[in-house]
């Protein structure tokens, strides 16, 4: 691969990356409750991870280095749904949200 297109790939993964995880610092901020807010918190940033990630993996291609990349993503998309989910069930469970912005309350009437 020539420099000028690694440099043009690494360019745009990094960017990309940045940019989603602008976004999701940007959500973290502006929406109005904990579920909206935990939504901005796991998609977009484990997104901007995986880009940043393939970028160190493209240019540091070696099996370590990959393997590596690998097992952070992986970890990271294990772990980032898990703790949204157990800080919006503590959430609703503590009534430290807008119920005005539910649309469904599955949960309704099981509430400990």
């Amino acid at each position: 691969m020539s420099a000028t297109v690694l440099d043009l790939l690494t360019a745009v993964l990094v960017l990309s990356g940045g940019a989603m995880c602008l976004a999701a610092g940007i959500g973290l901020v502006r929406f109005p409750d904990v579920l909206s807010r935990l939504h901005a918190a796991t998609k977009p940033q484990i997104f901007g991870l995986m880009a940043v990630t393939a970028d160190v993996a493209i240019n540091n291609f070696s099996v370590g280095t990959v393997t590596l990349c690998v097992a952070i993503v992986v970890f990271q998309a294990l772990t980032a749904p898990m703790a949204a989910h157990l800080v919006g069930r503590a959430a609703y469970t503590t009534e430290h949200l807008r119920p005005d912005l539910l649309i469904v309350d599955e949960l309704q009437g099981h509430r400990p």
